[in-house]
């Protein structure tokens, strides 16, 4: 058996990010149309440590994927990154493993992709003020990609720790730090949630009227996004398996009816309407559906298999 073995800096050389939005839009699609085969994705945990969670994925006329990834809070303090991942490609005709790559990267940016999406999809044409929540992984890759689908002329940037803020916002010139996460959403048009919080971090009463409000942290039992905005807003899924209870949906949306929330790919093809108007609040719960890792991790092993990256290791 050989292997492609992929580095993260490969990884990251490799994905572009507007193939990646590209692509995910037609996963999308499929995973609502019923074309995507991926089982409820399950979990280990440790208590008081973090969680381990599997998930397998396939889409016809791509490679079958499985990807690990682990949340460890505590790693942050022993210098090692919260959020870990490797991502395996399958040949679906034999079963034979193709590549390992690092999952790491690919996880924050599909992260982002979609939530970029869902923006693309709901936010007023007239957005201009954008409010990330939180300075993190999610944070940065969100400051990269969400400006893609709108044309910000302001990011406000809030953390726990002011610090952090202020070093993510020197990243872009229309970026600048906040004090507080209530002074970050106030009068924002599109507000990003990328916390590893297990209890909410933003109040509905602090969103203006057409609000967009995009949430992608998982934290079970609970979470980053007010059960107020999920029941109160459209509420947008990737899956409506998002409203089973974790690991394989979301804490925050555990208990609520499925039919009150909208597939992102019945947006995407026309089926569901978008907002209804410029006052409505919008609301995307993101789960990080296996075909995200499927669809970055096949656009990676395409182009390295085109330019010759990476190495071939035969086990």
């Amino acid at each position: 058996m050989e292997l492609l073995l992929l580095t993260r800096d490969e990884v990251q050389s490799l994905l572009d990010v507007d193939a990646l939005l590209e692509g995910l839009e037609d996963g999308f699609l499929a995973l609502s149309d019923g074309r995507v085969r991926s089982p409820p994705r399950s979990e280990v945990g440790v208590p008081g440590a973090g969680h381990l969670l599997l998930k397998p994925a396939w889409l016809p006329g791509h490679p079958m994927a499985v990807k690990l990834v682990s949340t460890f809070i505590g790693n942050s303090s022993r210098g090692l990154p919260t959020i870990q991942a490797l991502i395996t490609l399958v040949d679906p005709s034999t079963g034979t493993p193709q590549a390992v790559m690092d999952g790491s990267y690919i996880t924050a940016m599909r992260t982002a992709a979609c939530a970029a999406i869902s923006a693309r999809c709901l936010a007023r044409r007239d957005a201009r003020v954008l409010a990330i929540i939180g300075a993190g992984v999610q944070g940065r890759a969100h400051l990269r990609v969400l400006p893609r689908v709108r044309a910000f002329a302001e990011i406000r940037i809030a953390s726990r720790r002011f610090s952090d803020a202020q070093a993510l916002a020197a990243a872009d010139p229309r970026a600048h730090a906040c004090e507080s996460f209530q002074q970050a959403v106030h009068g924002a048009d599109v507000v990003c949630l990328c916390t590893s919080s297990g209890t909410p971090v933003i109040s509905i009463d602090w969103l203006s009227p057409g609000a967009h409000v995009t949430s992608v942290g998982y934290a079970p039992p609970g979470g980053e996004l007010p059960i107020e905005i999920a029941r109160q807003g459209r509420l947008v899924v990737e899956s409506r398996l998002a409203f089973e209870p974790p690991p394989a949906g979301c804490g925050e949306l555990t208990g609520l009816d499925p039919a009150m929330g909208t597939e992102l790919g019945d947006l995407l093809s026309g089926k569901a309407a978008a907002r209804a108007s410029d006052t409505e609040l919008t609301a995307f719960k993101s789960m990080g559906h296996a075909m995200e890792d499927l669809v970055a991790a096949d656009l990676v092993y395409r182009k390295a298999l085109q330019g010759g990256a990476g190495r071939r290791a035969r086990l």
